[in-house]
């Protein structure tokens, strides 16, 4: 399964990117308003720099001419970017324009097995279903992966990619790709809690008290 970070905080971008355990990033209006960047583009130039696989960058307008106008501009920061546009009819449209021309493209807002399909076939790179959302109003997010993941699995011509979003704890990455899920894009918050265990804590703090206890180290051994 892919990592991509969902933040548009540079800083920690950068703090993540030097794990190794970074594919690619994904920012949204929300996100990039939180940051307090004063250039989008510029800081999605930024990003690019910092990550080489995939940076969704979204577009702001929602009809037709202006989404693909902005797509297009987005699409020229870096050949690593992947243009964000929402699930909707001029949507799709755009995705079709910008995936025949060679531009990945990230269909977002996805809550329901029959809009991927519809994004499978407008030639979407990634789609995202939202699931810690669809947690958020009562219904299983997870469902939603597995459905998509095992209508995918019926044809080989579908070449997008399931990326699950609005993740909000571990379990949802978990249970992701247990399902086979390609992507999560996770916060930063949800990717540090991965590395934590109580039983981790304790073996360490252990070893440490035992090393101790010898009085050597290793950078002074002779």
């Amino acid at each position: 399964m892919k990592f991509f970070v969902d933040t548009a905080d540079l800083n920690e971008i950068k703090d993540l990117a030097s794990t190794g355990l970074l594919d690619g990033v994904t920012t949204n209006p929300s996100l990039v308003a939180q940051s307090g960047a004063k250039s989008f583009i510029g800081l999605i130039e930024d990003i690019c720099k910092v990550v080489k696989g995939p940076v969704s960058a979204e577009v702001a307008a929602t009809d037709y001419a202006t989404m693909l106008k902005e797509g297009q501009r987005l699409a020229k920061i870096a050949k690593n970017v992947a243009v964000k546009v929402p699930l909707t009819p001029d949507g799709l449209k755009v995705c079709k324009v910008l995936s025949d021309g060679g531009t990945m493209v990230n269909v977002t807002l996805c809550f329901s097995a029959a809009q991927a399909i519809l994004a499978a076939k407008a030639g979407a790179t990634f789609i995202s279903p939202f699931v810690g959302r669809l947690d958020d109003i009562g219904q299983d997010g997870m469902l939603l992966i597995r459905d998509i993941v095992e209508i995918y699995k019926q044809y080989p011509a579908f070449k997008t990619e399931v990326l699950v979003a609005s993740v909000r704890h571990p379990v949802h990455l978990i249970e992701s790709a247990k399902m086979g899920a390609h992507v999560a894009t996770i916060p930063p918050k949800v990717i540090r809690q991965l590395y934590s265990h109580p039983l981790t804590d304790k073996g360490l703090a252990t070893f440490v008290a035992d090393w101790k206890k010898t009085g050597q180290t290793i950078l002074d051994a002779a």
